[in-house]
């Protein structure tokens, strides 16, 4: 509909005043009562026409309302020129009956049909646990993902496993001093820390240690490079099993040994030109109008790779392997001007690398209440959390009769994450989140299943507009879930799906409160169509934000 109120106005324009080409914008007014859409447009061209806006706008509403077909009601003027479109209930019935036929395609589009779009996220530092950092980064990935998908393009996701480092060869240099026939994920951590120490209190390990870190940037076969690779396996199936519980999956692994090496590569065949040697070293000086930022080292002066480096050869290896049209990468905000400084020097060695990248970043996630904060500590492990999250979850079950505590945790955490702007930090209150009554996943799921309980019992019904019919807010929102949708894609923000699907849940509560869907009047029907519409854009909303839906709460 949006599109076709364009239309109608560009012709009037055209028609009233003979403009072309003009920049119209349609969007749904803040309160409901102004109607279903509207449009500024009178004054916009207002300094254009030299003429007083409301007066431009009756001109085009007295049109309108001749040409406006069916599916419009009436089109009116409010305040100093704004034009006001309120639909006609029948048109709120064809859009159930299209919900209802489309099902899960309600709401995909097209924007990016026929593209390749690679999404790469929840990178882990192995040889450390999976901490809350990367169940942020997980959480945004893996919703682009299936914003990317339902923009009509092929998708391939890839995570880029931070694997060699000299932190990892203080964790190595441990691990083999100790002579453990047997590894564990806590033992890698540990050892990671441990190292750390000895590497800055003693010379003769420090030295030993970055022996170890050279053997593993150049793969020279030793036992350091072969336990190196059994303790990487154990890392990776350890990664898989916290991705598998947050609902998410790669198609491949570039491992940041893998990109060193190519980084190196490429920095020293665009030495110099791109990068200068300096004191040993090569790095990137930025041109004199990017006082934004820094000169930085690519390769040091041991002549290994520098993270700048590596993401140069990630960036090689995901463009030559993948070709996509569009690349879409998460950090932390942290990471902003480390990748202002890579992407600027990339789009010397190939533009394509810089112009078809970009950068998503997310913040912090700090935690609210003693309990939680204690239990917790200062960085918390995911596992640790998600567990923390599902016992409280799981205690509540006991009183409200939940199933899938660990759905319902899940939910709690990433909806806490999703529903910030990008770049902003997150307060997570477990009590909130948790609620089925509040701004929460538990509260999104909690609508999907009553609607589905309601359809259980009563079937789907048909969306045949019945006879004095007052169209409900619940109708009047469904129709925009296609609009979000496209917004969500258009700004790689999942964010406004979030608030969408809490205004569209709570609507849908209020009106299930005062109405009696399933009853022996000829309005049940339609009452049991609404509902299964809701449903439906329901599920596929959670499905584009990659949260879980339980069967029963």
């Amino acid at each position: 509909m949006e599109e076709t109120i364009r239309t109608l106005v560009a012709d009037a324009l055209k028609d009233s005043f003979g403009l072309e080409g003009i920049a119209i914008v349609v969007e749904e007014p803040k309160d409901l009562a102004h109607g279903d859409y509207a449009t500024s447009v009178a004054l916009s061209v207002s300094k254009t026409l030299e003429k007083n806006p409301r007066e431009i706008a009756n001109t085009l509403a007295a049109l309108l309302n001749e040409k406006k077909g069916n599916d419009i009601a009436e089109v009116t003027v409010a305040g100093p020129g704004f034009i006001n479109f309120t639909l006609a209930p029948v048109y709120f019935a064809k859009t159930l009956e299209t919900i209802l036929e489309k099902q899960n395609e309600w709401g995909s589009n097209e924007l990016h049909k026929g593209k390749k779009i690679l999404v790469e996220h929840s990178s882990p530092n192995l040889f450390k646990p999976f901490h809350i950092g990367h169940v942020m980064n997980n959480t945004i990935g893996q919703s682009l993902v299936e914003l990317a998908r339902a923009s009509g393009a092929a998708v391939t996701t890839t995570s880029f496993p931070s694997d060699i480092s000299l932190g990892v060869a203080k964790a190595i240099f441990i691990l083999l001093e100790k002579g453990n026939a047997e590894i564990s994920i806590d033992m890698l951590g540990q050892a990671y820390v441990e190292g750390t120490k000895r590497y800055d209190e003693d010379e003769t390990t420090h030295m030993r240690i970055k022996e170890i870190a050279d053997h593993l940037y150049a793969q020279t076969p030793s036992d350091e490079y072969e336990f190196f690779q059994a303790c990487k396996a154990l890392n990776i199936a350890y990664f898989e099993s916290i991705l598998s519980r947050l609902g998410s999956d790669f198609d491949s692994y570039i491992y940041e040994s893998e990109a060193g090496v190519e980084g190196k590569k490429i920095v020293l065949k665009n030495t110099p030109g791109v990068f200068t040697e300096s004191e040993g070293a090569v790095v990137y000086v930025p041109a004199e109008d990017r006082k934004d930022i820094n000169t930085a080292v690519f390769i040091n002066s041991q002549g290994n790779p520098t993270y700048e480096a590596k993401d140069i050869g990630l960036l090689s290896m995901k463009f030559n392997r993948y070709a996509p049209d569009l690349s879409l990468f998460v950090t932390d905000n942290q990471q902003v001007p480390h990748f202002a400084v890579v992407l600027d020097a990339a789009k010397h060695i190939n533009d394509e690398w810089a112009s078809k990248s970009i950068h998503i970043h997310h913040g912090r996630m700090s935690f609210k209440g003693e309990k939680m904060s204690s239990r917790l500590g200062g960085v918390p492990v995911a596992q640790e959390m998600m567990d923390a999250v599902g016992e409280e979850a799981a205690v509540r079950a006991k009183d409200k009769d939940i199933v899938q505590a660990d759905a319902i945790a899940i939910a709690a955490i990433k909806f806490s994450i999703l529903r910030a702007a990008a770049g902003k930090d997150i307060n997570f209150d477990p009590e909130t989140s948790l609620s089925f009554e509040g701004d929460s996943g538990p509260y999104l799921q909690y609508s999907t299943v009553r609607a589905q309980s309601i359809l259980a019992k009563g079937g789907v019904g048909t969306p045949v507009l019945p006879e004095n019919w007052t169209t409900t807010t619940l109708e009047k929102q469904l129709i925009h879930f296609p609009e979000v949708v496209a917004h969500a894609i258009e700004e790689w923000s999942p964010h406004f799906l979030v608030t969408y699907l809490l205004e569209l849940s709570q609507s849908f509560n209020s009106w299930y409160g005062n109405t009696k869907v399933i009853d022996d009047t000829a309005e049940s029907p339609y009452k049991l169509a609404l509902t299964a519409a809701f449903a439906q854009t329901m599920k596929n909303g959670l499905k584009l934000l990659a949260l879980p839906l339980p069967s029963k709460m």
